[in-house]
């Protein structure tokens, strides 16, 4: 199993980043390598993604979500065998922490190579900077404030 730790810090209230971060089908708009993120239900989201050239589709299901601190996901299915957990920190009343963990488990002789190069953790940290431009321009597009308890 890989695993990529990375964080930001970026110049928005913890609830801005947060509420933003909820609005998964607007991730295309700032992460290229998303394709669409289709919302199927309140926890699950149907994914395509360009990684290294290649489409890959996979389903998420969110495992826990608490408004302005945590939301944890577990892949149920499709071409990438991850989850991870998003928390959020609160700096001070305009800057928040955003903390990213990731786990997959690289299948192709490319993708152990990769990890074992640390591009995925290159690549988180670009994901980061493009949410922070973002956010911090644009504000939260909308919100979900629902909890999901583990």
């Amino acid at each position: 199993m890989a695993q990529v730790v990375e964080t930001i810090d970026i110049e928005v209230p913890v609830s801005v980043a947060y509420n933003q971060w909820t609005q998964f089908e607007s991730f295309p708009e700032f992460l290229p390598e998303v394709q669409s993120v289709v919302q199927l239900d309140d926890v699950r989201n149907a994914w395509s993604v360009n990684v290294g050239g290649a489409t890959r589709e996979f389903e998420t299901v969110i495992t826990e979500q608490l408004p302005d601190d945590r939301i944890a996901w577990t892949s149920t299915g499709g071409d990438v065998d991850h989850g991870g957990v998003v928390t959020f920190h609160k700096l001070s009343e305009t800057s928040t922490r955003v903390a990213a963990q990731i786990d997959w488990e690289p299948e192709s002789a490319v993708e152990k190579i990769g990890a074992a190069l640390n591009i995925p953790s290159t690549a988180v940290k670009h994901a980061l900077s493009k949410f922070k431009d973002y956010v911090e321009r644009h504000g939260a597009d909308g919100a979900w404030r629902g909890t999901v308890e583990n």
